[in-house]
């Protein structure tokens, strides 16, 4: 086998699939892709070279699917399991179990007749607005090692910042409980704002994690290459810089301007800041796969291996994003939304260094979690993507003609989605966003 296919074979990725969003945002009030080759993406996950150059071959105008209207008409049944308070993700352990994430702080194991029993021994976090306990997801290795990864808002000085832990879990005993937590990867400096991200995925061959970091409502710092805001992250499961990446073994400035949230991405670029000396070497040019990203709450990997993420925008634009190695997908500088005071941000069009979305949402869906789909109880929608809508309270299918995506489906759910997955079982499983937010298993009216 070339090395060409032996790397294209070793990124076919298991996806620990997430979800997410927020009132938290208008405060929300939310571009086919240009075509570039899957190949770049492809290979740079398992080789040492960097990628190439963006592309510079026009391509077809991103289309906006902000204005379709829901079905009313759902082709599932739905069950309710479980009701939790903030739930933020869930993960399927090998015995059908489930975990599931509280903001709050709390992290439960579920069974599959909705009993529920909390897991002790979870990291402390930073409960507020859009920060707290967010994502599980189970390791690559989890049949042998029983080891999960949570990300969080770890409180600390100055603020807090996203935070990557993995830990043991044990259910052996009479009480579950997380054993040898331990933080693998920490955003610093730490500081004010929402808009973690927080979203994990694992690359096919076990050895790579994809972590999605939030600006933290901060702006600019999504174009700063030194600092961990508004990037897709290529780490190893230790929370290591990954080989391969496009800035490997390239350090940043260890002295950073931290700002606080500004009003709009105008203010963002004159605003003064204070100066920050870090204490560690700054790896984040080392661990950084993309950059230019708002809010991502979606990421995963389809059929063919290529990865995938949602992305809330301002007032209009959120994306759905082919990603690939060393892209800039423009924010804060360019977007198919404006800022939340109605200010203008530049468009996408003519913005040649900076990589278009797929497709685009104004007025917002505030998407929530991306997975996509595989299993026999609905064959008719292998292949095809999910994402849940919290400001649209939707559910929103999305085909693919090649790696040109197209909303085919948006039905109502009375409620907003904070999470969708696929579980083992080859349901639709979902998590509804707020204080009573319950768990959703969707599946075939065939199956009666």
């Amino acid at each position: 086998m070339s090395k060409i296919k032996q790397s294209v074979a070793g990124m076919m990725v298991r996806v620990s699939a997430g979800t997410t969003h927020d009132p938290e945002r208008l405060r929300m009030l939310r571009s086919p892709l240009a075509t570039l080759t899957v190949l770049t993406a492809l290979a740079g996950c398992g080789s040492s070279k960097a990628p190439s150059e963006p592309s510079t071959t026009p391509a077809a105008a991103p289309i906006n699917y902000g204005s379709t209207t829901p079905s009313a008409a759902r082709p599932f049944k739905i069950t309710p399991v479980a009701t939790f308070d903030n739930p933020w993700a869930l993960a399927f352990l090998p015995d059908r179990k489930m975990l599931v994430t509280e903001k709050t702080g709390r992290l439960w194991l579920i069974n599959s007749d909705g009993a529920k029993v909390r897991v002790d021994g979870t990291p402390d976090v930073h409960f507020e607005g859009q920060g707290g306990l967010l994502f599980v997801a189970t390791s690559p290795t989890f049949p042998q090692s029983r080891q999960v990864y949570l990300t969080y808002s770890e409180p600390g000085e100055d603020g807090d910042g996203l935070a990557l832990a993995r830990a043991t879990l044990d259910i052996d005993h009479a009480k579950p409980a997380l054993r040898n937590v331990e933080v693998l990867w920490r955003q610093l400096p730490r500081g004010k704002g929402g808009q973690f991200g927080g979203y994990i995925a694992f690359s096919p061959d076990g050895r790579y994690l994809f972590l999605t970091s939030g600006e933290r409502q901060r702006f600019t710092p999504a174009q700063d290459p030194d600092q961990a805001l508004g990037k897709i992250l290529r780490l190893t499961l230790d929370g290591k810089p990954a080989p391969g990446n496009p800035g490997a073994a390239k350090v940043g400035g260890t002295t950073i301007t931290v700002i606080d949230p500004p009003e709009n991405s105008g203010s963002a670029a004159k605003a003064a800041g204070r100066k920050v000396t870090l204490d560690r070497p700054n790896l984040t040019p080392a661990e950084t796969w993309t950059s230019g990203h708002r809010n991502p709450y979606g990421l995963a990997f389809d059929g063919q291996g290529r990865l995938w993420e949602t992305e809330m925008g301002p007032q209009g634009g959120d994306e759905l994003n082919l990603i690939e190695p060393g892209r800039n997908y423009g924010w804060p500088v360019v977007s198919y939304g404006k800022n939340y005071d109605d200010t203008k941000i530049a468009s996408h069009k003519g913005a040649a260094k900076f990589q278009e979305p797929a497709l685009y949402w104004d007025p917002i869906v505030a998407p929530a979690g991306l997975t996509f789909y595989q299993g026999n109880m609905f064959p008719e929608w292998r292949g095809s993507a999910f994402v849940g809508g919290l400001a649209s309270t939707a559910l929103i299918r999305i085909a693919f003609d090649g790696i040109v995506p197209r909303e085919a489906e948006r039905w109502d759910m009375g409620n907003r989605v904070r999470a969708v997955m696929t579980g083992p079982d080859g349901a639709l499983w979902l998590l509804e966003d707020g204080s009573e937010g319950r768990l959703l298993r969707l599946t075939s009216r065939r199956a009666g």
